[in-house]
C-alpha cells in the first residue's frame, strides 16, 4: 500500500528500523548473558564507580556489556526520530483518528526504551537478579509487539474483521504465547546461563521448569493450529496466513528448544532461541491485528 501523502517519507523506514533495532537488542542482550558479561560493567549508570565508560582492566566482558549499553542510545535516536515523524504527521491532520494511533504507538516505544534502560540498570544493581532479568527481557518483547502494531497502522493491508469467535481465539493464542515467553525466562533464570558466575539463580529445578515450559508450548501450538484451520475454513485468508507464519515459527522454536535441551544448552543455540522468541512476539501481535478490520488510509 502506498504511504499516505501527508506523512513524512522517512516515517516508514524509521518504523521498520524501530522493529529491527528492538529485535536486535534482544539478541545483543542475550549475547551479554551468554558470554558471562552481565556484570562486565559492575554498576549503573556508571560503568565503574569512577567512570561512565569502560576501561581496559574490565577486559572483554566489560567491552561487551558497555557495547550493549551504547546500543540503547541507538534505539533512543531511532525511536525519537520516529516519534517526531508521527508528530509531524499528526500536526498536519490533527483531527484524524488514524494519525493519532501511530503517534500514540510511537510515544509508547519512545518512552519504553529509556524505561527498559532503567530496568537494565536495576538488573546490574541487583547483581543480575533472575526475576528482574526476566522483566527486562519481557519488556523488550512487548516493545517489539508495539513496533509491529505501528507498522500495521502505517501500511497494513486492507482486510475485513474476522468473526468474534475467531478474534477471541487470536487473543487466546496471544495469551498462551506470553505464558510461553514468560516461562522461557524462568527456565533461563533457573539454568546455567546467568550472565555472571557469581549471580544467583531462581532456585527452581531447571529440568522441571523445562517440562512446564514445554507443556505451555504444546498448548500454544495446538491453539495456533486450530486457528489456522478455522481461519482457512472460514475464508479469512489474512488471518490464516498470519497464523500459519506463527505456527511455523513455533515449530522451529520447539525443535530448537528440544535440541538445545539435549545438547546441554550450547550458547549459539540459546542465542538463536532468544531471536526466535522475539520473532514470536512480533508474529503473535500480527495474528491479533490480522483478525481486525483495516481500511485504506
Amino acid at each position: 500500500m502506498a504511504p499516505t501523502s501527508h506523512r513524512p517519507r522517512w516515517l516508514w523506514p524509521l518504523a521498520v528500523a524501530n522493529l529491527v533495532a528492538n529485535v536486535g537488542i534482544v539478541v545483543t542482550g542475550g549475547a551479554v548473558r551468554l558470554t558471562g558479561s552481565g556484570l562486565g560493567c559492575p554498576t549503573w549508570p556508571r560503568c565503574t564507580e569512577e567512570s561512565y565508560v569502560v576501561h581496559g582492566e574490565l577486559g572483554i566482558h566489560g567491552a561487551i556489556e558497555f557495547g550493549n549499553r551504547m546500543l540503547t542510545f541507538v534505539l533512543v535516536v531511532i525511536a525519537v526520530a520516529c516519534w517526531v515523524a508521527t508528530l509531524a504527521s499528526l500536526v498536519r491532520t490533527w483531527r484524524s483518528r488514524r494519525d493519532w494511533r501511530p503517534f500514540v504507538l510511537a510515544t509508547v516505544i519512545a518512552l519504553g526504551i529509556p524505561a527498559q534502560a532503567i530496568i537494565g540498570g536495576v538488573t546490574v544493581l541487583t547483581d543480575l537478579n533472575p526475576w528482574v532479568v526476566s522483566l527486562h527481557l519481557l519488556v523488550s518483547m512487548a516493545i517489539v509487539g508495539v513496533c509491529v502494531a505501528l507498522l500495521d497502522e502505517l501500511r497494513g493491508p486492507e482486510r475485513v474483521a474476522s468473526t468474534q469467535p475467531l478474534q477471541r481465539l487470536t487473543w487466546l493464542v496471544l495469551a498462551l504465547a506470553w505464558v510461553v515467553l514468560y516461562l522461557g525466562t524462568v527456565v533461563t533464570g533457573s539454568g546455567p546461563h546467568s550472565g555472571d558466575l557469581e549471580s544467583r539463580r531462581t532456585g527452581l529445578d531447571p529440568q522441571l521448569m523445562s517440562h512446564v515450559h514445554a507443556i505451555a508450548v504444546y498448548a500454544l501450538v495446538a491453539a495456533t493450529l486450530g486457528l489456522v484451520v478455522w481461519a482457512r475454513g472460514g475464508g479469512q485468508q489474512p488471518l490464516a496466513s498470519a497464523a500459519g507464519g506463527l505456527l511455523l515459527l513455533e515449530l522451529a522454536q520447539g525443535l530448537l528448544g528440544f535440541v538445545q535441551y539435549w545438547t546441554d544448552l550450547p550458547v549459539l543455540l540459546v542465542g538463536l532461541h532468544m531471536l526466535g522468541a522475539a520473532l514470536v512476539s512480533a508474529a503473535v501481535t500480527w495474528v491479533v491485528l490480522a483478525g481486525r478490520a483495516r481500511t485504506s488510509a
